[in-house]
């Protein structure tokens, strides 16, 4: 991306969407029908740190729960009630509430949009290069390599 195609400004939510709507493999990816995530970071050439404006509908989750070994992580809620369901257990989110995920804790994570109403959030996170991910609940994990996701089973076999 040139310079001369950087906007100075947007609004956030005419941004166009992620164009895959999910790098997991499936039967992952499917599960995160409802989400729609939009790449605002990357409008701007940003490569220190990403910025995505989510939505979720009604049902839909954020992510299959993880944890990052390297990348940290922040979400801010702008509307909407969703369930933070970390390895303490479920938290009842609403507007203006935060929380961050420091790397290599462990602690995964996850929102689920248990309400009838849309939910809205600003994710933040760093590219920090060689991250890994975990996933408890499911057979997955993820590594970094030149700058794309690898997936795998937990026994290393590939998707």
């Amino acid at each position: 991306m040139s310079d001369k195609e950087i906007p100075i400004a947007v609004v956030a939510s005419q941004a166009a969407p992620r164009a895959q709507p999910s790098i997991y493999p499936e039967p992952f990816a499917s599960r995160m029908k409802g989400r729609v995530k939009r790449p605002l970071g990357d409008l701007f050439g940003l490569s220190n740190f990403g910025v995505n404006l989510t939505h979720l509908l009604p049902g839909s989750g954020s992510a299959l729960r993880h944890a990052h070994a390297k990348q940290d992580e922040f979400i801010y809620i702008l509307q909407g009630h969703p369930v933070l369901i970390t390895n303490a257990g479920e938290t009842q989110l609403s507007p203006g509430m935060c929380a961050g995920f420091k790397a290599g804790t462990g602690n995964a994570y996850q929102l689920l949009n248990k309400s009838n109403e849309e939910v809205v959030y600003l994710e933040l996170g760093d590219r920090s290069a060689g991250d890994s991910v975990v996933y408890p609940d499911d057979d997955i994990q993820a590594t970094l390599v030149d700058d794309k996701w690898k997936f795998t089973h937990k026994n290393g076999l590939p998707y």
